[in-house]
């Protein structure tokens, strides 16, 4: 029987070795994205074993519609990833731009939220499914110039919460997973707009995590026996820690 996963944000970074883990299981993926020239290189090597979907989460139509077209697809969606988001500058709280906190917000909260809530009334339905949240260390550990983005994933950590806490009664199961510093993304890039440089520095000598490693833990998390339910993951490279206390 054919299982269906869906993750956002597949065109690059995490996104994109999620979605490869999944479809090497033989597994049919969903995965969105904004560059349809990405989504159509990862089918090209997957064939019908990828379905992209090519929208703006941040457009509640789009994303409308590409439920819709999934649902046209199967009637049952095992596992929702829901990976898209990003960092915009990283400048103290009364020197960023406006703009960035908003449009942050509108994907890593708003975006993550629409979709969730237009696929979970068919896993109530069905009484089966599996959602696994990308979150970040930022949500629980504050750092300078983290202020919107750490408190994105800080609502991503509890809404995962309060979602197993309505979801008591059903086999639906739902995680979150917190990645430390992890290269080879586009994050950085994003968050300092294209400044490769910039980007560059963040893991320069640095032990890092690599997407593949997030991929494995996302993998395992969904393969576990359908009475277990793994509520979240903390992961960092070895050399990370946690933030010291500062005082000035």
């Amino acid at each position: 029987m054919k299982k269906y996963i869906l993750v956002t944000g597949t065109t690059s970074g995490l996104g994109l070795a999620i979605a490869k883990a999944f479809l090497e299981e033989n597994f049919i993926v969903f995965g969105t994205g904004r560059r349809i020239e990405l989504l159509e290189e990862l089918q090209n090597g997957y064939r019908e074993s990828f379905i992209p979907l090519c929208f703006d989460i941040q457009d509640k139509n789009a994303t409308q519609q590409a439920i819709n077209k999934i649902f046209s697809t199967t009637k049952q969606l095992d596992c929702l990833i829901n990976n898209a988001g990003l960092a915009l500058g990283l400048e103290k709280a009364f020197e960023c731009d406006l703009s960035d906190w908003e449009t942050m917000v509108e994907t890593n909260i708003n975006g993550l939220l629409r979709i969730t809530r237009l696929v979970l009334p068919s896993m109530v339905k069905n009484d089966a499914g599996t959602i696994i949240n990308i979150g970040s260390i930022a949500g629980t550990y504050p750092y300078l110039g983290g202020n919107v983005y750490g408190a994105s994933k800080a609502f991503v950590k509890q809404f995962s919460l309060n979602l197993r806490a309505d979801l008591i009664g059903t086999k639906i199961r739902v995680s979150n997973i917190e990645p430390g510093l992890c290269s080879e993304t586009d994050f950085s890039l994003v968050r300092f707009k294209g400044n490769r440089e910039k980007a560059k520095a963040v893991y320069e000598n640095k032990t890092t995590l690599k997407p593949q490693d997030i991929a494995n833990i996302v993998l395992w998390i969904y393969k576990q026996p359908l009475h277990v339910n793994i509520n979240s993951v903390e992961i960092m490279p070895i050399n990370q820690t946690f933030s010291q206390l500062v005082v000035k």
